[in-house]
């Protein structure tokens, strides 16, 4: 079990607060990896595995004209991703994946490729544009390697912002007052 797991798990429980997940390359590993931690339920809500273009789409709201004109390996793409599946499914935050695990490129784009989303209450009026945090990868290694990686990587991300769910100038002053967080 992931001990980052296990800590967004703890934390959204402390807080009361729910999670959806929208995957694509990890194929459901995200929602693995929080379902193996006792107690998940309490603050796991569901995934989305949109695996397929149209489904980002259909399923999750993501712009069909930005499909169109870029693909599904996006920057823009994951933070639609984590607002809609935020959306859908009701929770306080959602994260998404989506990328290039390989063995060959995709929408132009090489193999490592991947994009981490997080989309969740930053502040009052937290719609997409300003509620969402996005994190380009490129990853090397075998598809199994770059899975696991985006995996580690989107936990990781929303942990940060689980952990350092502040205003921005609290963070801030944290930041400086302590070396960093």
């Amino acid at each position: 079990m992931s001990s980052t797991a296990a800590d967004v798990v703890r934390l959204l429980t402390v807080k009361g607060e729910t999670l959806a997940v929208a995957e694509s390359l990890t194929g459901g590993l995200v929602a693995a990896r929080l379902t193996a931690v006792p107690g998940a339920s309490k603050a796991f809500l569901g995934s989305v595995t949109a695996y397929a273009t149209e489904l980002k789409r259909e399923l999750l709201g993501v712009d069909a004209t930005l499909l169109a004109a870029r693909g599904a390996v996006d920057p823009q793409v994951a933070a639609q991703m984590a607002a809609g599946v935020r959306k859908a499914l009701g929770a306080d935050w959602g994260i998404a994946t989506t990328g290039v695990a390989g063995p060959d490129p995709q929408d132009g784009q090489p193999v490592g490729t991947v994009f981490v989303a997080v989309d969740g209450p930053f502040g009052s009026d937290s719609g997409s544009a300003s509620g969402g945090k996005v994190e380009a990868l490129r990853l090397n290694g075998d598809r199994e390697e770059i899975r696991m990686e985006s995996v580690r990587s989107v936990l990781a991300l929303l942990l940060a912002e689980l952990a350092g769910e502040q205003t921005g100038n609290e963070r801030a002053q944290d930041t400086e007052q302590n070396g960093g967080f």
